[in-house]
């Protein structure tokens, strides 16, 4: 498809529910941690995902080739993608949907900072503007779950982890020789290597089976191919076609969507604090992903 330089009426939509998918991603690993132990349900999510974005590349025409090349810095953007997902997981077995993703959507202030030492992307007084309101997003929403005690200092941190992770994928995504690679298979680096390294430190999390039932085994199957091989690879395409601060700019709805469907699904509170932060995260995130003027 021809490059865009706005977003129309069909990206919009198709973004649109790409941001619901990923808002409704983190209510279905709640669900089936209730069956798995989070990291070995992380580590099956990521072996069965080989086996979809393998078949996605294949029928594109671009069977998967590990390069040489590509050896250390695959094998690094896969184990920080290992780290990313222990973290969510983990956070939303020990922490509410809303206030996970709040803070895991946090991701555009360490991504940015990243960028500006590491990828020559500098910041404007806008973009740390941005990163100060989501930082006191962030912030907040760990704050006042520890004072009020609705939320759990091990999941918000969990989750704070996952986003630094999710930030880590984007950088080592950026480098030349990942970016060469492409985001298909940057994709596939990522999910071949996380399965095992995911797998070997399941058993330091306790049992890997909890009360399994065949739903959890459907969501299990749904996230690989849906949420992993539709989802993401969807969005990398967003990217491609569509300018990247708009598509990135939408992301500040997946953490409001997740409160809703939190509160919906497993009766979470809604209170102002967990609003107030998602609030000044979203706003954080608008700020960050605004284009650079061209004399700036």
């Amino acid at each position: 498809m021809q490059r865009r330089d706005r977003l129309d009426l069909f990206g919009g939509t198709v973004l649109l529910g790409v941001t619901l998918l990923l808002a409704f991603n983190q209510v279905i690993v709640k669900l089936v941690n209730e069956g798995l132990q989070p990291v070995f349900f992380a580590s099956l999510r990521s072996a069965l995902a080989v086996l979809f974005v393998w078949a996605w590349l294949v029928w594109r025409g671009r069977s998967p080739r590990l390069r040489r090349t590509a050896l250390g810095p695959g094998l690094v953007m896969g184990g920080i993608f290992a780290a990313e997902f222990l973290c969510l997981f983990m956070a939303l077995d020990l922490t509410t949907v809303g206030r996970t993703s709040v803070i895991f959507y946090s991701m555009p202030v360490w991504f940015a900072v990243m960028a500006h030492f590491g990828l020559g992307e500098r910041l404007t007084p806008t973009r740390v503007a941005g990163l100060a309101l989501a930082f006191a997003g962030a912030a907040w929403a760990i704050l006042s779950g520890s004072a009020s005690g609705e939320g759990s200092l091990a999941g918000d941190l969990f989750a704070l982890g996952g986003a630094l992770g999710w930030a880590g994928t984007a950088f080592v995504a950026r480098r030349p020789v990942m970016r060469a690679e492409g985001p298909e298979m940057q994709l596939f680096w990522m999910v071949l290597v996380s399965g095992p390294v995911l797998l070997l430190a399941a058993p330091f999390f306790g049992p890997l089976i909890r009360d399994l039932e065949p739903q959890h085994l459907a969501w299990l199957v749904f996230q690989a191919s849906v949420v992993v091989a539709g989802g993401f690879i969807t969005w990398l395409w967003l990217l491609s076609v569509y300018p990247a601060p708009t598509v990135a700019s939408f992301s500040f709805l997946t953490p409001v969507l997740a409160i809703g469907l939190g509160a919906l699904i497993f009766g979470e509170s809604v209170t102002w604090s967990i609003l107030a932060a998602a609030g000044l995260v979203a706003a954080g995130i608008v700020l960050i992903n605004r284009p650079v003027p061209r004399d700036a």
